[in-house]
C-alpha cells in the first residue's frame, strides 16, 4: 500500500498550514490542490508547500471545483504511483487524529473505499444536518446499497485503480458540491467494497463555507436525476449483486 493525502484549497489558505502538520505526522506526502484562489489563500498555500518538502502543490489559476481539484490529484497520484489516496478537507473540521484507524482499515481492506460519515456535535447547524439526508438517502437508492452512512463527507481513503477507472470512462461527473456523492455510487456500480468508519467534525463560528445553498443544491438535485438514469440500465446487475451480498451476510450471521 502507498499512501498519499489529498488536500483540496479553497479560500481556506488560513487553515491549511494547520491541516498539513497534522497529516505529516503519517509520513505520507500531501498534493496539495489549489483550486484558483486570491489572495491571501494563494499565498499562504504556496508558502505552506514552500515550508515542507512532502508537499507536491497542483495550482489552477481559475477555481473550477473540489470535484476537478480531487480528479486533478487523483490523476497525479496515479502517475506518481500510488495505490490509495486519503482526501481530506483543508478546513480543519475533521479530526485528523482519525486518519490512523482509516489507514488501518485500508491495510486490511485494500480494495475499498473507507467513507466517513461525521459524529457532529453541537456547533453543527440543524438545517446541515437534516439537509444532508436528503442526499444520503438518495445515494442509497440509486446504488442499491443501503448500508451507506453518508455521501458528502470530505474525509475518505480511496483505492486509486477504481477511482482511475471512473474518470476515464465516465463522460461527465460532478465537479464541484455533488462530486462526492457522484464518485461514491459511480465506484459502487462497479463492485468496489465499502466500509464505514466516523469521524468527529466541528463547525466553528468564524468558519468559511464554500457551500452555495441554491447552486449546490440544485446541481446535486441534476446529479441524483443522472445517477437515477444509470441504475435504471445496470439494475439486473445490482439486484444480482444486492442477492449476493445479503446471502453472505446471512452466511456470517449463520456462523
Amino acid at each position: 500500500m502507498k499512501l498519499c493525502f489529498v488536500v483540496p484549497v479553497y479560500n481556506h489558505g488560513s487553515t491549511l498550514e494547520d491541516v498539513v502538520k497534522s497529516l505529516l505526522v503519517f509520513n505520507c506526502p500531501v498534493i496539495v490542490v489549489d483550486d484558483g484562489n486570491g489572495e491571501p489563500d494563494k499565498t499562504l498555500i504556496k508558502k505552506c508547500a514552500e515550508l515542507h518538502k512532502e508537499v507536491i502543490l497542483v495550482s489552477y489559476e481559475k477555481n473550477k471545483g473540489k470535484g476537478s481539484a480531487v480528479f486533478a490529484a487523483v490523476r497525479r497520484a496515479h502517475k506518481e504511483g500510488f495505490t490509495h489516496i486519503f482526501q481530506v478537507d483543508s478546513d480543519g473540521q475533521h479530526d485528523i487524529a482519525k486518519c490512523r484507524e482509516f489507514i488501518e482499515l485500508s491495510e486490511k481492506n485494500p480494495d475499498a473505499i473507507i467513507c466517513g460519515y461525521p459524529e457532529y456535535d453541537e456547533s453543527v447547524p440543524a438545517a446541515r444536518k437534516n439537509g444532508r439526508e436528503f442526499s444520503n438517502g438518495w445515494a442509497r437508492v440509486v446504488s442499491w446499497r443501503p448500508d451507506i452512512k453518508d455521501v458528502l463527507c470530505g474525509f475518505r481513503l480511496y483505492p486509486v485503480k477504481p477511482f482511475i477507472r471512473v474518470l476515464n470512462f465516465t463522460p461527465y461527473i460532478n465537479h464541484r458540491m455533488g462530486f462526492d456523492a457522484e464518485i461514491l455510487v459511480r465506484m459502487l456500480w462497479i463492485n468496489t467494497g465499502l466500509v464505514n468508519a466516523g469521524v468527529h467534525v466541528t463547525y466553528p463560528k468564524d468558519g468559511v463555507s464554500n457551500f452555495k445553498m441554491v447552486r449546490d443544491n440544485v446541481a446535486i438535485s441534476c446529479t441524483f436525476a443522472r445517477l437515477c438514469a444509470g441504475m435504471i440500465i445496470r439494475s439486473p446487475l445490482l439486484l444480482v449483486r444486492l442477492f449476493i451480498r445479503k446471502l453472505f451476510l446471512t452466511g456470517k450471521r449463520n456462523h
